[in-house]
């Protein structure tokens, strides 16, 4: 495969996915002001804080209210991870591959974009949770759609590489939101407030109800941690979009499970098992903060080294 049409497709994928996390990102905070008792301090700087653009944010913006922060996230052109620039970015990966990918799967993308460039021009979008709702089944119709009328070869190995790393990468940084979203006081942890917080965390990641279902009635932070890093089999934890990323990746390179012949193989491989061994007390003692950080770099990490193995024109001769 041309690794023009990988990088496009890899792209196409990473970006539809980003687009659908960041409408989680702002829904969460949304959802956090309707269950909130009265008087707590709206909280919108985290939002862009965990993105690392606060910078940019403040000199386009200054104050992080939620209208500065949702036209920022959402439909700011000129910012390349707003929803419409993902979208923007998607569509275009998309149009340069057009006799690869399926028809549906062009129709979706072109779909998802006007979806949310006619929101970002309706100037009284009064109903935001439900405007984010759209955008996230609009990505899991992509989704769908991809795995149903895609072949699954080389092409499609190289999209759920690029959707499972941008997915693990996002679910460090709706855990890290709370991590920077200050309670009133010390003595608010543990209460209904902080209760109420962690619950909307697992609400963004879609992961509430299998939260529940697996036993787990209690909402505590280091189970709920536990439940988006490692566990094994829910489809946004960080370990399980880890795995997906390795297992497509040896069937790119066409190498066993366990084999790393090459630079990202190993990188990916080390990062897969050090989440395979390590413990949510290991976690929590080093620092829950600390350990999404160096989980993001890694991630980075990763991405660059799959950008240098199949991407990267190299000189020849």
């Amino acid at each position: 495969m041309l690794s023009r049409v990988a990088d496009s497709i890899y792209w196409l994928s990473r970006y539809v996915e980003r687009a659908e996390n960041i409408a989680r990102f702002v829904d969460v905070n949304l959802t956090l002001l309707l269950d909130s008792p009265l008087g707590v301090a709206q909280q919108w700087e985290p939002l862009v804080r965990t993105t690392g653009d606060l910078t940019l944010f403040n000199e386009r913006y200054g104050e992080a209210t939620q209208e500065n922060v949702i036209r920022f996230l959402t439909f700011d052109r000129d910012y390349s991870n707003s929803i419409l620039s993902c979208l923007q970015a998607a569509r275009d990966n998309a149009r340069s591959v057009r006799e690869i990918i399926s028809s549906e799967m062009w129709q979706q993308v072109n779909a998802f974009y006007f979806l949310v460039k006619e929101a970002s021009e309706n100037k009284t979008l009064t109903n935001l949770s439900d405007f984010f709702e759209e955008v996230k089944l609009a990505s899991h119709l992509f989704v769908g759609v991809s795995n149903a009328t895609m072949t699954h070869n080389e092409g499609w190995h190289f999209g759920q590489i690029g959707k499972f790393l941008e997915r693990a990468d996002k679910t460090t940084r709706i855990l890290d939101v709370k991590y920077f979203i200050l309670l009133p006081s010390v003595k608010d942890v543990g209460t209904t407030l902080d209760e109420l917080q962690w619950m909307a965390l697992l609400k963004s990641a879609s992961a509430y109800e299998m939260y529940r279902k697996r036993g787990l009635h209690r909402i505590s932070p280091q189970s709920v941690a536990e439940f988006l890093v490692l566990e094994r089999e829910f489809p946004r934890s960080i370990r399980f979009c880890i795995q997906q990323a390795e297992r497509s990746l040896h069937e790119i390179t066409g190498t066993p499970a366990g084999t790393w012949n090459s630079p990202v193989e190993r990188a990916l491989g080390r990062l897969r098992s050090d989440l395979d061994y390590i413990t949510i007390d290991e976690i929590v003692q080093d620092g829950l903060h600390e350990f999404l950080d160096r989980l993001q770099g890694r991630t980075n990490d990763v991405g660059k080294k799959i950008f240098e193995t199949f991407f990267a024109l190299q000189p020849i001769g």
